[in-house]
């Protein structure tokens, strides 16, 4: 099964030739290596690029291990390049390998490596692309080191688009498989059911669990392993650092602090395997410290973990319309209204109701709830009720494992089923 990934093709070939460091970032395994070593690649040939001026070098395979030293790095591309009118592209894959554990722990120690593409990025004729799997490949404080000239994409595991417009069929058929295994496109080349499972759960522990353990020291290992299980159990669930640590504390019978926790927190989202949604006080306009919600990157590699023993509907589709407002370019929070009814003593009591999404892009804003089933009055009043008491005039919807057309109801909500908004990347428009 091939997967075309246009929209992250565009996004690299928008960014060609734009005298910056395109950082190109997610899990690992989500189909960055494949986008830029073959995608692009086949589109520089396309366009005339000869291969001579196409320089790709796969840092986490272990026969260049050498060029993990930034200065074997910069020598090495150094004599690639020649000082000739064509531009040469240089393509690096997963380049957390050339930074040390202590530059990567310690934020006030400087990465050589930025140094080494800063320097290249002087050089009159290049074009540099690099991978990395790790969140701080993307954040504020990186983009600083590169002095301002660096560009960051973010790549996602398949979004339920790519993954059905590859297999086709029936939609709802394939929203099953995708519910189960996730967006990594190569659990898809794998065959049978058995297989999906062992490629995911090897892809946990020999990958994903090896990298962190590696680059940070677990100390805990055991107590890493049951936080991802509480995290994965609780999706879409509120939580925050003092309540994971009293769970992990009974479950494990044991005096894990909270700093512990919250660091092996941070290495979890940094790996990209969680994302943080921050609740925010819609009329107040502020967020709340705590507490959060946390969401899984792929559905799959948590379905998995889990030895499919969770299997929430409710959960899992809150999850994935998550993960494909993000994947849509969104930012993604919490919504905190707070709205007044009367209690059962008959007076107007104050409480606070939430809206599972605000997803934002520039000026456009959009409150939307996840709902299963809309099968009655009271199940409809109350997905709406939150959303009817934001007194702005941005779209509110409502998402619901429906098979009916959009459409809106008398208060101007829009009620839309979860294939069409999935499928549709023009929904919002």
């Amino acid at each position: 099964m091939q997967f075309k990934r246009e929209k992250h093709l565009k996004q690299l070939i928008e960014r060609m030739h734009n005298g910056e460091i395109k950082v190109i970032t997610g899990i690992r395994r989500c189909g960055k290596s494949y986008l830029l070593f073959n995608l692009f690649t086949e589109y520089l040939r396309s366009t005339g690029v000869d291969d001579e001026h196409i320089i790709m070098l796969p840092l986490d395979d272990d026969i260049n291990e050498k060029y993990r030293d930034p200065q074997e790095l910069s020598a090495f591309l150094r004599s690639k390049v020649k000082n000739d009118s064509a531009t040469y592209y240089i393509l690096l894959d997963e380049i957390q390998f050339a930074i040390s554990k202590e530059e990567l722990r310690n934020p006030d120690k400087p990465v050589r490596l930025y140094s080494v593409l800063n320097g290249l990025l002087r050089l009159p004729n290049v074009d540099i692309y690099v991978t990395g799997s790790n969140s701080k490949m993307l954040s504020k404080d990186i983009m600083t080191e590169f002095r301002g000239r660096g560009d960051a994409v973010e790549i996602h595991p398949l979004s339920f688009k790519e993954f059905f417009e590859a297999l086709g069929g029936d939609r709802i058929s394939a929203f099953e498989e995708y519910a189960v295994y996730g967006g990594l496109p190569l659990v898809w080349a794998k065959k049978s059911d058995e297989s999906k499972f062992n490629y995911l759960q090897n892809l946990f522990r020999e990958v994903y669990y090896k990298d962190i353990q590696e680059r940070y020291n677990i100390e805990f290992p055991d107590i890493l392993d049951e936080l991802v299980d509480v995290l994965c159990s609780a999706i879409g669930s509120l939580t925050n650092v003092s309540k994971l640590t009293n769970t992990l504390r009974s479950v494990k019978n044991t005096k894990v602090s909270n700093d512990t926790i919250a660091d092996y927190l941070n290495f979890l989202t940094e790996a990209f395997l969680f994302h943080q949604a921050k609740r925010y006080d819609i009329k107040g306009k502020k967020y709340f410290e705590y507490p959060s919600k946390f969401y899984c990157e792929d559905i799959g590699l948590r379905n998995i973990h889990l030895n499919l023993r969770q299997q929430e509907e409710t959960h899992i589709m809150e999850n994935i319309l998550y993960n494909d407002l993000r994947i849509k370019g969104y930012a993604v929070d919490v919504g905190v209204v707070k709205i007044v009814e009367n209690g059962e003593d008959g007076k107007p009591h104050q409480k606070s109701c939430e809206i599972d999404f605000i997803a934002s892009k520039g000026i456009k804003k959009y409150y939307i709830q996840s709902a299963l089933s809309m099968n009655d009055r009271e199940k409809a009043a109350q997905e709406a009720r939150p959303l009817l008491a934001v007194n702005d005039f941005f779209r509110k919807i409502i998402v619901s494992k429906t098979p009916m057309k959009p459409w809106y109801d008398e208060h101007g909500v829009l009620h839309i089923g979860l294939y069409d908004f999935l499928l549709n990347d023009d929904i919002f428009e």
